[in-house]
């Protein structure tokens, strides 16, 4: 048997934690690197008294090539470890994690969410939801113990896939929307490369829709829903002009994060979803990362708005902490991932906690709200103050000359430095008025408009976040501020 430490391994073998679980190259993610990670994370779950001998693991992954071994290599480490393991197939993200937090047991989900397909994740569970960033140190300080020679492991050795898990993702949502509320409501659904892109025209269809299947792929799109592609832009004002739709629907790979457009082919921004979704749920306190619109202060819908770092595990501990204060309590981020803190009771019928990204209770907010409201999607904006956001990233940027450009518009004690700032930003923005590093470094200057930048936390990519009273300027301020990156970095 050979020993090694997980803190260790994530340094030889450059798959490390991000904000949503473990990540990195195809080629770095052996099985022996996603066996040990399992291990540690069994180890861990066991040493806190949160796994019972011979409990079983709900395990599922994505639609990546690279998905399947890794799956196999994870399936080992349970059974190995003295646990069975319950196959749940492809399937989406929150709805592996909702099966274990219903039979009290851990689940694992494989996928790289939105990131390119040379790179994926193993995202873990614990059976009451995400692990957080204590539950990632002491799957760090595991040691653990690998078999010599490591055997062989193979797709074909996984258990044969439970229904229940998708069934039972399915029920939550139709129980809780009892009838046809979407009846007659036209619905196409962007399939891509999605690992919900059957399960979603299923349970649209079943709640009334008439749903339109479009753009089902045979390779995989890693499509982010915080920085759009072009092509996804186009193809959705393109699907808007040739169907007529009532709306569009979608989400990234994992089905944790979703897309929306309304009649004209707009996608919604996920922070401009958020707050329409908590207040259809009935939601007092929210959650959210410092990089979400501020449009959820400003439209006064919510007791109290509690802002994060960015990442689930953030936004997680932010609704634990409201959820002290009353409820109900959710969270979501600007990618549009919704959490749901409490229990959601609604004409005798209940939607169950589920503290971790979902992307179908968003999808399923703003179709019912526009139903409910006999108006268009495009009019759900229309109750909100006029703030609007637009976000891109660098890609292939590493992380530390991410960082040293930030370091560079602050002072010597870390403070943000308003002459370095408007020296680079003033020609664009105006006056520097203040900044928040709570994560990256999120400047607003006197006008009101906003500048946020930030190392990605799980990929190589540079993140800049814009905020301002239309959507052209937005854009535009995007624009010109990937441009100075890109100057600041030489590239």
């Amino acid at each position: 048997m050979t020993e090694i430490l997980i803190d260790e391994l994530m340094e030889k073998s450059g798959v490390g934690f991000g904000t949503s679980g473990a990540r990195g190259r195809v080629e770095d993610m052996t099985p022996e690197v996603c066996y040990a990670y399992t291990a540690g994370f069994l180890r861990y779950l066991r040493a806190s008294g949160l796994l019972p001998e011979a409990r079983p693991v709900a395990i599922a992954g994505d639609l990546r090539p690279s998905t399947p071994a890794i799956l196999a290599a994870v399936a080992r480490a349970c059974e190995d470890a003295g646990h069975p393991v319950i196959h749940g197939g492809r399937v989406p993200s929150p709805a592996i994690a909702c099966f274990g937090i219903r039979h009290g047991m851990p689940s694992i989900m494989v996928t790289g969410s939105h990131i390119p397909e040379d790179r994926n994740g193993i995202k873990f569970n614990r059976p009451d939801g995400e692990i957080l960033k204590d539950d990632e140190a002491g799957i760090r300080a595991q040691r653990v113990r690998l078999p010599e020679p490591f055997p062989a492991v193979s797709p074909e050795a996984l258990p044969e896939v439970d229904d229940r898990v998708r069934t039972e993702y399915l029920r939550r949502y139709l129980d809780f929307l009892p009838g046809r509320p979407l009846d007659g409501m036209k619905v196409l659904v962007y399939q891509h490369s999605s690992v919900a892109r059957d399960l979603l025209p299923e349970l649209l269809a079943a709640l009334g829709a008439d749903v339109h299947p479009v753009g089902r792929a045979e390779s995989f799109i890693p499509v982010d829903t915080e920085a759009i592609r072009p092509e996804d832009v186009q193809l959705a004002h393109q699907w808007a002009r040739e169907f007529s739709p009532d709306a569009i629907v979608s989400t990234d790979g994992d089905a944790d994060r979703p897309l929306v457009a309304d009649e004209r082919g707009d996608w919604f921004r996920g922070d401009v979803a958020g707050p329409l979704t908590a207040r259809w749920l009935g939601v007092r306190r929210l959650a959210t990362p410092v990089s979400s619109n501020t449009v959820v202060e400003r439209c006064g819908w919510f007791e109290e708005v509690l802002r994060t770092r960015i990442g689930s595990p953030y936004v997680i501990e932010g609704m634990q902490q409201l959820l002290e204060r009353g409820g109900p309590v959710a969270g979501y981020e600007a990618n549009g991932g919704f959490l749901l803190a409490s229990d959601i009771e609604r004409e005798g019928r209940c939607l169950p906690a589920l503290p971790t990204r979902d992307a179908v209770i968003v999808l399923l907010a703003l179709l019912c709200s526009a139903r409910e409201r006999d108006c268009r999607l495009s009019e759900l904006r229309d109750l909100l103050p006029p703030r609007f956001t637009a976000s891109d990233r660098l890609r292939q940027f590493p992380t530390e000359r991410a960082r040293a450009i930030i370091a560079g518009f602050l002072d010597a004690d870390g403070q943000p430095d308003a002459q370095a700032i408007e020296a680079v930003f003033g020609g664009l923005a105006g006056r520097f008025e203040s900044a928040d590093t709570t994560d990256g470094l999120r400047m607003r200057f006197e006008n009101g408009e906003i500048i946020h930048l930030r190392p990605s936390g799980n990929a190589p990519e540079f993140r800049c976040y814009n905020e301002a009273d239309s959507p052209e300027r937005a854009r535009e301020l995007n624009r010109a501020c990937l441009d100075i990156l890109r100057r600041l970095a030489g590239c």
